[in-house]
Parts: structure tokens; C-alpha cells; sequence
């Protein structure tokens, strides 16, 4: 009685003379022996060897299909290493212009408006909190941060 390699090796070489490359045929057979134990747990099987062969082959001719019908499919997706989502130098510089004009917005607002409007959008403090922290109710506090907020929004219109 064969061994489970020497099932797989037996399949491997059916899957290449079927024209399977040879980068792709163990992929193939593991596709195959994952399908066979998951039929398999639920219905009885008489050889699992014929069985793996024959879903070997079949994944083989439907791999051959769709390249045919999608030849590029698979070799665009090869030559994709890593995906590079740095941004690029003329929008980096341009995010840095931004940035300093934005400072420079914020270094125009007065003093308690600034501080208020740091606290809740840098430090992420509520409300309540920078009301508390200035003597202030939360309404005036909401107050101050719509009018950075707008303020800051005309001070950045056509950045």
C-alpha cells in the first residue's frame, strides 16, 4: 500500500504531463488533497489516490482554461513585489507647504481660541473637559472651536 508522498508524487507527475508547469504542479495536487479530505469527511471514499488524481487533473484542465481566457492574469500578478503607499515627492512637499501654512493659521488665532482648539482636536479632549479646564460653559466652548475651525478654513481656501 502506498504512502501519502508517494500518492502525491504520483499525482504531481500526472498533473505535469497534463501541462501543468512544473512552478505550479504542487499547488495543484495541495488544491486536490485539500479537496479530497474535505469530500472525504462527509462521504465515503473507495480510493483516495483515484480520487486525488482525478481532482488533480480536473484543477489542472481549469487552470489551463482560465489562462486561456485570461492569459496576463497570472504573470501581472507575479511581477507585483510590494506595493509602495509612500506618497510622492511633489505631494509630500506639497502635504509640508500645507502643513506651515495651517501653523501659521493656527499661530494667528487668539491665544484661548488656540489653546481650546488644540485641546480637543490634538488631545481629543471633550467638551466638558476644556470647559472645565477653562472656566468656560460647553456652549462657548463649542463656540470657539466652530470659529477656529471656520477661521482656519478661510485662512487654508485655495491651499
Amino acid at each position: 500500500m502506498p504512502g501519502l508522498q508517494d500518492i502525491l508524487d504520483k499525482a504531481r507527475r500526472v498533473v505535469l504531463r497534463k501541462g501543468v508547469d512544473a512552478q505550479d504542479a504542487d499547488d495543484v495536487v495541495q488544491e486536490a488533497y485539500l479537496r479530497v479530505q474535505t469530500y472525504a469527511q462527509g462521504q465515503a471514499v473507495r480510493s483516495r489516490e483515484a480520487l486525488l488524481i482525478t481532482a488533480a487533473v480536473n484543477l489542472s484542465f481549469d487552470q489551463k482554461r482560465r489562462r486561456k481566457h485570461a492569459p496576463f492574469v497570472r504573470h501581472a500578478a507575479e511581477h507585483l513585489d510590494a506595493v509602495d503607499n509612500a506618497p510622492l515627492p511633489d505631494q509630500a512637499y506639497q502635504s509640508q507647504v500645507r502643513l506651515k501654512r495651517l501653523n501659521e493659521g493656527i499661530g494667528r488665532l487668539p491665544e484661548r481660541t488656540r489653546r481650546i482648539l488644540l485641546s480637543r482636536r490634538l488631545d481629543g479632549k471633550s467638551f466638558k473637559e476644556i470647559a472645565a479646564d477653562e472656566a468656560m460653559s460647553v456652549a462657548a466652548v463649542e463656540k470657539q472651536v466652530a470659529r477656529a475651525t471656520l477661521e482656519l478654513m478661510k485662512w487654508m481656501d485655495g491651499w
